[in-house]
């Protein structure tokens, strides 16, 4: 039978989800976007919020005989976030803003889920390949690829 969580293990994930979604968010302030620091910290939050709720859940009427299954909580988020993302895509003439914040709205929701469901290795993984995609890949589009004409 799994057990409740203590109020430190419940700041620890909360803390660490939030934590992670600033950095994640401070980088697309930097690059002026909407979705900044609030809005990816509210989703890794969010996600970790549901997750850790899931498995309080389970915690609580698992009989031993019973299976709940805590994965359906993480496909309702992950579908969700969806909708949060797609809000964030814009299309004007011709040419389309917002997938990058777009997914890292979608990142930030993965590292949310892998906190709240006590795996904090995976978390911080996810969390440094994300910050390596949109710090290094952005440094390296800025330098490698010439910028495009919108008007094209």
């Amino acid at each position: 039978m799994l057990e409740a969580m203590t109020i430190g293990e419940m700041l620890l994930r909360a803390g660490l989800a939030v934590a992670m979604g600033v950095c994640i968010g401070w980088n697309r302030e930097l690059h002026h976007k909407a979705a900044g620091v609030r809005t990816m910290a509210l989703v890794s939050l969010g996600a970790a919020g549901m997750m850790m709720a899931a498995v309080e859940v389970v915690a609580l009427v698992d009989d031993g005989g019973s299976r709940m299954d805590v994965l359906r909580v993480a496909s309702g988020v992950i579908g969700g976030i969806g909708f949060l993302g797609a809000g964030s895509i814009i299309q004007s003439r011709g040419t389309v803003h917002g997938m990058t914040t777009a997914a890292s709205i979608w990142a930030s929701a993965a590292v949310g889920i892998a906190c709240g469901l006590g795996l904090l290795r995976l978390a911080t993984v996810l969390f440094v390949m994300v910050m390596l995609v949109l710090v290094v890949l952005s440094l390296f589009k800025s330098k490698v690829l010439p910028e495009r004409d919108p008007s094209s």
